[in-house]
């Protein structure tokens, strides 16, 4: 890692990992404070630990955007010994307490062809389940400092979580927003992802500073025009489907570029046709 944090707003800090251009968050009490996301690997984390130190000597409290390997595989290192609490959604928690090895295996085989040596390193990264779960929101005391954590509803993933930080107006939205390249559509929930967007619109003013997955910050107008292309490719599926038209159709004609827009087009035929 070769990054330090940024403060964005008041005591609120953003640091990138410049592989995978994963934002990190942290974000300072009076009496704790709180991690957004943990990177990929244990050594990874470990050289976030040391960042986080730079920063503040505070107690750490984490949270997990969602159960992709780039924003909890850092969980354990962390955490510490004996843990300290670690949040997500209910099925984020689920799912790396449930299935590690699979979540395991499919980062491994998502990376090892771009990013060998990051595949060896989380293959021997060991995993820890978010501790406490969130099934629609929850409000932290970081001292001074009170913090929301919310489900906006499916979109990303079906466990995706966004972090209020109303006194800096700020917000962490994960992978909902993307700055860097397309949205990750690979777990998604096309057809639910633009009302999840619109509810953590709901969250922004006009100076609010949004903390995207991967990326530079962005303010609210950006996530607007996102969720603007959300919106058009939910109807693109939705009338492709009625149809009968292929999803390559759909991919020809709509926002975020082909290959993105057929992943997704293939996921929302999925949701439409009832299919797990």
């Amino acid at each position: 890692m070769t990054s330090g944090f940024v403060e964005v707003a008041d005591r609120v800090h953003v640091l990138r990992e410049p592989l995978l251009r994963v934002n990190v968050t942290l974000v300072v009490g009076d009496d704790e404070a709180l991690l957004v996301d943990t990177l990929s690997s244990a050594a990874q984390a470990t050289a976030l630990a040391t960042a986080v130190r730079a920063v503040t000597d505070r107690p750490l409290t984490l949270v997990n955007t969602h159960h992709h390997y780039d924003h909890c595989f850092g969980n354990a290192v962390l955490a510490g010994d004996p843990p300290r609490p670690v949040y997500a959604h209910e099925r984020a928690a689920a799912a790396l307490r449930e299935q590690p090895e699979r979540l395991r295996r499919e980062a491994y085989e998502e990376v090892r062809g771009e990013h060998p040596a990051l595949a060896a390193e989380l293959a021997d990264t060991p995993l820890l389940a978010p501790t406490h779960t969130v099934h629609t929101e929850t409000t932290l005391d970081l001292g001074g400092r009170r913090v929301l954590l919310r489900h906006p509803g499916r979109g990303h993933t079906d466990a995706d979580l966004v972090v209020h930080v109303p006194d800096a107006d700020v917000l962490v939205a994960g992978d909902l927003v993307e700055q860097s390249g397309p949205p990750a559509f690979e777990d998604s929930y096309p057809l639910q992802w633009p009302d999840a967007v619109a509810d953590l619109l709901r969250l922004t003013t006009a100076r609010t500073v949004v903390v995207p997955g991967h990326g530079d910050p962005v303010d609210a107008e950006f996530v607007r025009a996102q969720h603007a292309e959300l919106v058009r490719l939910a109807w693109l599926i939705r009338a492709a489907h009625t149809g009968s038209a292929p999803p390559e159709r759909v991919a020809a004609e709509a926002p975020f570029g082909a290959r993105a827009a057929l992943t997704a087009a293939r996921r929302g035929y999925r949701e439409l046709d009832g299919t797990p």
